[in-house]
């Protein structure tokens, strides 16, 4: 059985310049078996056509919570009440199982400094053995595993790919080289314009759990809504890796 693993990113990546209101960087999952995938798809293509009549839309967090561009509609509350229903529906009720990890900036840096490896590699390692943790747990024959990211640049991209490589040859602290390579571990790309819905949820998940990890005691209703997704074991929420 084939499982796809949608990433996308919240907060910048980068150690230079640090955002003091937003100071983590978080890479979010959302894990799901490829004959789960079509539901997911069409529910959010029908919140798509319900609000602007096609499915060509692209969900983008920020500009959802900015009402900009085709979310200017959500500038009317009667219709930004409809759709965040929708989409807390959308959330809940589909079968997905959620995996991320975050990034303290500050403290990251204190310990490891500016010229320590990327951040973003750091989360994806992290993920990617919580990922094989569930999928260990998971009864099927024949399970592969396919990671799906959005594009960020030629560069970044081509980085990416050979911390990837280094992965399946080296293996993780916790998943060796090995165990690795009996889910046929594969990684790809794709642009934001191809319009993928399960990197669009991840994307829409990943702000609120961002902001849960910057401060756990505020409230947080996305963020609750999400809770209940993230991959739990023994009663630890193994889905929420935040480091150091």
């Amino acid at each position: 059985m084939k499982f796809c693993l949608y990433l996308d990113e919240s907060g910048d990546h980068g150690l230079t310049q640090i955002n003091s209101g937003f100071p983590v960087f978080l890479l979010c999952g959302i894990l799901l078996s490829e004959t789960d995938y079509p539901a997911l798809r069409d529910n959010i293509n029908a919140i798509k056509n319900e609000f602007w009549g096609n499915k060509h839309v692209i969900f983008h967090s920020r500009d959802i919570r900015k009402c900009n561009n085709e979310f200017a509609i959500l500038f009317d509350l009667n219709v930004k009440e409809r759709f965040y229903e929708r989409i807390n529906n959308l959330i809940s009720q589909n079968n997905y199982v959620v995996i991320a990890s975050a990034i303290q900036k500050d403290e990251y840096i204190k310990r490891y400094g500016l010229l320590s490896s990327g951040v973003y590699e750091i989360a994806l390692s992290f993920i990617i053995e919580r990922a094989i943790f569930f999928l260990d747990d998971v009864r099927a024959s024949g399970k592969e595993l396919e990671i799906i990211i959005e594009k960020r640049g030629k560069k970044e991209d081509k980085q990416l790919e050979e911390h990837f490589q280094r992965l399946l040859s080296r293996g993780t602290g916790y998943v060796n080289a090995e165990r690795l390579k009996t889910y046929n571990l594969s990684i790809i790309f794709k642009g934001k314009k191809e319009n993928i819905n399960g990197l669009q949820l991840s994307d829409l998940i990943a702000y609120p759990i961002a902001t849960f990890v910057i401060d756990m005691k505020r409230v947080n209703l996305a963020f609750k809504i999400i809770a209940s997704k993230i991959y739990t074991k023994n009663g630890k929420m193994y889905g929420l890796k935040v480091f150091p």
